[in-house]
C-alpha cells in the first residue's frame, strides 16, 4: 500500500515557484510517500521545486509524524549539501 501526501512545510501564503529562484534551503512544500513493507514503512520525500528525492525507512510502529520529520531533515541536508557553494578567494575564471 502506497500513500501520496503533498504537505505544505510552512503556512505562508508566498510561494518559491513565483519568483523560480531559492536562496536557501527553506521549503515550502514537499511530496511524501508512505510505503509499509513488512513490518517496516518506507517514506520519499520530494522537493517539487527542484526534483530532488530522498527515503529513509523506519518501523511500523513508529508515528507518521516522527517518520515525515526524519524525512524532511533528511531532504534539507541533500538540497544543503548540493548547493554550490560562493568562492572562498577571488580568482578569474579563464
Amino acid at each position: 500500500m502506497s500513500r501520496f501526501q503533498t504537505m505544505p512545510v510552512r503556512p505562508s501564503g508566498r510561494t518559491l515557484r513565483a519568483n523560480r529562484r531559492r536562496t536557501d534551503s527553506a521549503l515550502d512544500e514537499v511530496i511524501f510517500e508512505f510505503s509499509a513493507i513488512g513490518n517496516s514503512v518506507k517514506v520519499c520525500a520530494v522537493d517539487p521545486y527542484t526534483g530532488t528525492e530522498v527515503s529513509i525507512v523506519g518501523p511500523l510502529n513508529a508515528g507518521e509524524a516522527v517518520l515525515r520529520r526524519t524525512a524532511l531533515a533528511k531532504l534539507r541536508f541533500v538540497l544543503d549539501r548540493d548547493r554550490p557553494r560562493p568562492m572562498d578567494k577571488p580568482g578569474t575564471f579563464a
